[in-house]
């Protein structure tokens, strides 16, 4: 390697005019080397065990993908996934040390709306940015929430809905597993959205939440798929919409948010993984290439859709613009409701 710089060094040095602008002259050298270093790690990565951070406790869903997508890159590429819990304050702890590791490739994140746009929003010290600190990878899918009502609530439609609480303002409340979640802030986009005044309570988990409207200790809630379906069959609750931009394959009588009048009211949470800053371009290819080929697999598709996770083939530009679209949106969403931290 140190041949190669040396070379270019020595024939950009002998071009005419070099005393005229030697930073651009170093700068190109320093370009083609490090284009030329990429490429050869890429040859060879991974050559050591990689880790994937994840940002919440073991046996949630966030585990659950990750060492799904691990197992299935460790088959691709012959080495090691790694997968290393660290929950803690939204998702930052994880994100901010991924952010600050070596950017070689041997160190990923588990990316989400929590730790790319949710978390650095709401934490005044979250210690990363995340449009800066990261080099997406690939998103790995998309999931929605459907709102769910308890069974003996009067309304049978969003429209009804939007009416009892339009008729009795801040009578009408919603749970989450937390504030700053994407529950929280659906439900605050809702009540915007429909001009609306409804009151939000916080629980510690999605299984609370969803209890608490099962319970009637609270009306509504806009619920993960996999939790909220199966108590929507069971009659414990009642469906009224999705928040995707179209019908969900399970719920199928279920109208979206936009069919049922709420214009341009579209929620999805995503998954991904994203690798420090400067972590060369071909081995962020490469990781992109083997993620890809593992969604395509019929094993991991099954599994995405117990999850409720629709799975999402891209490239890590698709993925960064994606990104930054939700960060938009989700900015204004927070902002209006002056969203902070517990």
């Amino acid at each position: 390697m140190t041949r190669v710089v040396a070379a270019l060094f020595r024939r950009v040095v002998a071009l005419p005019g070099r005393g005229a602008a030697p930073e651009r002259v170093l700068l190109s050298v320093l370009a083609a080397a490090c284009a030329i270093a990429g490429a050869a790690s890429a040859e060879t990565y991974p050559a050591k065990p990689v880790r994937i951070l994840v940002p919440f406790a073991a046996g949630g869903p966030a585990d659950v993908v990750a060492r799904l997508i691990g197992h299935r890159l460790s088959t691709t590429l012959g080495q090691t996934f790694v997968i290393e819990n660290r929950a803690g304050a939204g998702g930052t702890i994880a994100a901010r040390a991924a952010a600050e590791a070596e950017a070689d490739g041997y160190t990923l994140l588990l990316a989400n709306t929590s730790t790319l746009v949710i978390g650095p929003a709401i934490y005044r010290q979250a210690g990363y940015d995340p449009a800066k600190s990261f080099a997406p990878v690939a998103l790995l899918g998309t999931t929605s929430n459907v709102l769910v009502v308890h069974p003996g609530f009067a309304a049978k439609s969003v429209r009804e809905l939007i009416a009892f609480a339009k008729a009795n303002p801040g009578k009408l409340n919603y749970s989450s597993p937390g504030i700053g979640t994407p529950p929280h802030l659906i439900g605050e986009m809702f009540r915007q959205k429909a001009g609306i005044d409804i009151v939000h309570v916080p629980y510690k988990g999605g299984g609370s939440s969803a209890q608490a409207v099962v319970a009637g200790d609270v009306q509504m809630a806009f619920e993960n798929p996999a939790l909220s379906l199966p108590l929507v069959r069971g009659g414990q609750l009642r469906a009224l919409a999705v928040t995707s931009d179209k019908r969900n394959a399970q719920a199928p009588d279920v109208p979206t948010m936009i069919e049922s009048g709420i214009a341009d009211f579209v929620s999805v949470s995503f998954t991904g993984l994203a690798a420090p800053a400067g972590t060369p371009a071909a081995v962020v290819a490469k990781l992109n290439k083997a993620v890809n080929e593992a969604l395509k697999s019929p094993e991991l598709q099954s599994a995405f859709a117990k999850l409720a996770i629709e799975s999402r083939v891209g490239t890590p530009d698709a993925f960064a613009a994606f990104v930054a679209k939700e960060r938009e949106k989700w900015g204004g969403v927070m902002k209006a409701a002056a969203v902070k931290a517990e």
